[in-house]
């Protein structure tokens, strides 16, 4: 099969996501149309990640992030100019659309090209992503508009379904997954912390999403404290909230670099405001960390009832659990070990791609 991706942020959670398809999906031709995001991650960085073999790139040189009516509607004509040309030539059995922005010009032009075949999937739900009601209201607005233009929803968690379904929005559930046993394979090259540091780590873009002003809320609680070391492993446009002395900022680093400091921790932990289903605390259920999620939706999905992590409500409420795990080391080794159980029996990667593949074909 031909299946053409749609991705506008091609970095960070998005392009793990789609590298595991690719990787997943061995016998089908990707053709991956993308946007650059070089504030994140250049698009040849990013690419150099992918199989060769079965793996094409095409620039989509006027996508981006932010809504503006004109760059906009020039987006959309590169786009519809690009898959009306690959349908010429017969090159598309479905279309997969990454990320809202993707979503919405995405499904737009397929049903002017005529593409039937189109899935979309948000990757975190974008009526959830806004600074105030009245532009999470807007988001919601342009999703169910997207939504008439045709293509199948399909979101990566069970709770970032339930807000598609409150929304009056049609949709699948394909929960996002993880090979534990290649996670757990890998060397690991990063020094793990002195004996008697206490390390805890989060994987990300540094911005509002992720909420760093509430883990840096929480690590300056420990400040005086010179045991705890919290690392954020990313860049982003917000890293000034990480004040805190005892944060240290990694920078955006190669994926094994970044498995490397999550073996190295002792605790995962997301401040998130919301997520889809993060890849990030899935390696770490893989590895066997606990986690600590503040309660949103995407998060809420990883966590049983205190058997591998915990969700917290706040910033006192994190700090509370922090100190109980520091206090309690050895059920720390107990709730990776149901981490790990957790992440082989509901975040599957063959389940998670095999319901790609039948979505693609039928």
């Amino acid at each position: 099969m031909n299946i053409i991706h749609v991705v506008e942020p091609f970095a960070s959670g998005i392009a793990t996501f789609l590298r595991s398809l690719v990787e997943n999906l061995q016998d089908d031709l990707h053709i991956i149309i993308h946007g650059e995001r070089e504030t994140v991650m250049r698009s040849s960085e990013v690419k150099r990640s992918f199989p060769k073999a079965n793996t094409l790139f095409i620039r989509w040189p006027s996508a981006q992030r932010k809504i503006s009516v004109w760059k906009d509607l020039v987006a959309f004509w590169e786009l519809y100019t690009i898959l009306r040309r690959l349908k010429h030539h017969s090159h598309i059995d479905a279309v997969h659309l990454h990320s809202s922005k993707s979503g919405f010009l995405g499904r737009l032009a397929c049903r002017l090209a005529r593409i039937r075949k189109v899935i979309y999937t948000p990757n975190g739900a974008p009526f959830l992503s806004g600074t105030s009601r009245w532009s999470n209201y807007i988001y919601g607005q342009l999703e169910k508009l997207g939504s008439y233009f045709g293509g199948r929803t399909v979101c990566c968690s069970a709770s970032e379904w339930q807000v598609y379904q409150d929304l009056g929005i049609d949709a699948d559930c394909i929960p996002n997954g993880i090979r534990v046993e290649n996670a757990l394979a890998q060397t690991v090259a990063t020094p793990s912390p002195p004996a008697h540091k206490f390390r805890i780590v989060t994987s990300g873009r540094i911005v509002y999403q992720k909420d760093p002003a509430l883990f840096n809320t929480i690590a300056s609680w420990f400040e005086e404290f010179g045991q705890f070391e919290f690392v954020w492993v990313g860049d982003g446009e917000d890293k000034h909230e990480l004040k805190a002395k005892n944060i240290v900022i990694t920078g955006w680093l190669p994926p094994d670099d970044i498995h490397d400091y999550l073996s190295g921790a002792h605790l995962y932990l997301s401040t998130s405001h919301f997520e889809g289903l993060p890849f990030s605390v899935l390696e770490a259920l893989a590895l066997k960390k606990p986690v600590l999620l503040n309660d949103c939706i995407g998060n809420r999905d990883l966590v049983h009832g205190g058997l591998n992590g915990d969700l917290f409500q706040d910033g006192k409420d994190a700090v509370l659990k922090i100190m109980r795990y520091y206090n309690n080391k050895n059920m720390l080794t107990v709730m990776g070990e149901y981490s790990r159980r957790i992440c082989e029996e509901e975040f599957n990667v063959d389940t998670t791609f095999n319901s790609y593949r039948h979505l693609y074909k039928n």
